[in-house]
């Protein structure tokens, strides 16, 4: 809460940490100002982690005046330009904003739009009139396509690290902070600047549920190169070695059939990591 009213920012993007550096969860902040209480933190999270992650914050509470506490009664939607999700769009106009709980620019990266919180029980066309509903598959295919990882498939808690994992270009760590669980590690690595292997884009040349999450990467002559996480149809995201980021990459399928797969490196790296 201190960072977002420092930075004045209304949504952020952060990593929970294990004390071994690595992630257990990845959520999104938003400062919200109740009637009843004055401040508050909205947290948003993979829902299947809901339990553990609701366990981990109370257990950080300690003596604290601090409520915590589940929202059934609200729905996460992502909003974004479907012809042209990479152009610096004009943020749409909601027409009921008194209905609105969240309307924020998604904090990771442009290429996401924006977050759009509202009561469950209402659509979301209702207040943006100009927009399409998708699904579920269409926002994984999306962010696979744009190397943009979420949730426990793509981040593995106790496994993923966060530089791995492009936490630096997702605005999602701050290097000035006082101390946290797992800084030593991350800040160390940062400030090394050693990350031999990031979490890349993937096209596989078979269906992705043809591959079981974790497997490992190589190349042709056998070198290892990686593992694979997550995706839908023919994209998905791998923990990749930069040595061999621009080689034709193989895994084997869950018949143990050799699989290609190719790494791109995304638009929104910063122009040092882009390779030819």
């Amino acid at each position: 809460m201190e960072l977002l009213q420092e930075s004045g920012q209304t949504a952020m993007y952060s990593h929970m940490l294990n004390v071994q550096g690595r992630t257990l969860y990845d959520i999104i902040l938003y400062s919200l100002k109740t009637i009843d209480s004055g401040h508050g933190v909205l947290l948003e999270c993979d829902h299947t982690m809901k339990d553990s992650v609701l366990k981990h914050l109370k257990m950080y509470k300690i003596r604290r005046k601090v409520t915590i506490s589940p929202c059934p009664e609200l729905s996460v939607w992502a909003v974004h330009p479907k012809n042209s999700p990479d152009q610096e769009a004009r943020k749409l106009e909601i027409s009921s904003p008194n209905k609105v709980l969240v309307w924020e620019n998604d904090p990771r990266i442009q290429e996401m739009g924006w977050r759009l919180v509202l009561d469950s029980q209402m659509n979301p066309l209702d207040v943006i009139t100009s927009c399409q509903k998708g699904d579920i598959e269409e926002y994984h295919r999306h962010r696979y396509a744009i190397g943009l990882p979420e949730g426990v498939k793509d981040l593995p808690p106790g496994v993923a690290l966060p530089l791995e994992s492009n936490l630096v270009y997702l605005q999602g760590i701050s290097f000035s902070k006082g101390c946290y669980i797992g800084q030593e590690l991350t800040a160390r690595t940062h400030h090394t600047g050693v990350v031999r292997k990031r979490l890349m884009p993937v096209r596989l040349s078979v269906p992705v549920e043809d591959v079981e999450e974790g497997a490992a990467l190589q190349t042709h002559s056998g070198q290892p190169a990686g593992k694979y996480r997550a995706g839908v149809g023919e994209l998905g995201l791998s923990l990749v070695r930069m040595t061999y980021a621009k080689e034709l990459l193989t895994v084997k399928s869950s018949d143990n059939s050799i699989v290609t797969l190719e790494a791109s490196v995304p638009d929104w790296w910063p122009e040092d990591m882009k390779v030819d």
